[in-house]
């Protein structure tokens, strides 16, 4: 199992790291380069070097060290996540993360959720789906964890979504993407139509290119779940799974970064492409980390 929990983070970290310079931009499949690379001069992520990745997997650190060690709660979360904004280390803030750390300092955690059906509370889905594998107990803590940033129906649908995937993943659920579609029903039945569509499409043959207008892939839960849901039936493949996520333009951080996570808690870390987990930044304080939620995980 450890070596699933660390395929999880690091997957989940090398797919946003690989997605980092594409964020924003339009589809480019028909260019695609091999390993890390920059983003563009005037990028909101220029100042990161090849193989950094954004404030998605900060998150997913942060809560993942608050989890192992027993110290977490939303108000030390929110504590934590408001001092990283506010300092500037968060790197490339989704908006309403941004604004929710703002509120933090007025109204504290309890009203500090924005209405926004942004992805920016996805990330929670990692540490908490690794920490708690039981579905009811998933669900509401991601729930409260999410509301401290996003109180949208949408937002805190869409990470419970991710979160059952990856769960049942872990559990070798026959068929985890069944599981996470019937809880998008009924969490958010805009979300799960979407999300039905989506593997529709896929399992219909439509090519990307043909899919990717009907899907989407901006920054809205309704877009950035559906497209990678699309992506992880479509290619078996690890590597090219994480190279087209992070070409597919739009929101490409999130949408690797939800992909990484899937391959590497079904395969394990020997899945991930040697060349990014080598390039990837901290990736031993990602394994020793994932060590250390195992142990602090609630055994059967």
């Amino acid at each position: 199992m450890l070596d699933r929990f660390s395929g999880c983070m690091l997957g989940a970290a090398i797919g946003d790291a690989l997605g980092m310079p594409g964020e924003t931009a339009p589809m480019s499949l028909s260019h695609m380069q091999r390993g890390y690379r920059r983003a563009w001069k005037r990028h909101p992520n220029a100042g990161l070097e090849p193989g950094q990745y954004t404030e998605d997997s900060q998150i997913m650190l942060l809560v993942a060290a608050l989890l192992a060690s027993g110290a977490y709660s939303e108000e030390r979360y929110a504590a934590d996540l408001s001092r990283l904004c506010l300092s500037g280390d968060l790197r490339f803030p989704d908006g309403s993360v941004m604004t929710a750390c703002e509120h933090l300092l007025v109204v504290g955690p309890d009203r500090s959720g924005v209405n926004s059906d942004t992805a920016g509370c996805v990330p929670l889905a990692v540490p908490f789906a690794l920490k708690y594998l039981d579905p009811v107990d998933l669900s509401g803590r991601l729930a409260k964890a999410c509301s401290v940033t996003h109180t949208h129906p949408a937002a805190l649908a869409g990470t419970v979504t991710v979160g059952f995937l990856i769960s049942a993943v872990l559990r070798s659920v026959e068929d985890p993407f069944a599981l996470a579609l019937r809880s998008a029903s009924s969490e958010d039945p805009e979300l799960g139509a979407r999300l039905r569509r989506a593997v529709e499409l896929e399992r219909e043959g439509i090519s990307l290119e043909g899919a990717l207008p009907v899907i989407g892939s901006d920054v809205s839960i309704y877009q950035t779940i559906p497209i990678a849901f699309f992506l992880m039936n479509r290619y078996d493949d690890p590597e090219s799974l994480l190279y087209v996520a992070a070409n597919i333009g739009g929101n490409t951080d999130t949408i690797a970064f939800i992909c990484g996570a899937y391959v590497g808690a079904k395969y394990g870390v020997g899945a991930l492409p040697p060349d990014l987990l080598e390039g990837l930044e901290n990736r031993e304080e990602i394994r020793r980390l994932a060590g250390e939620l195992l142990l602090a995980t609630p055994k059967d």
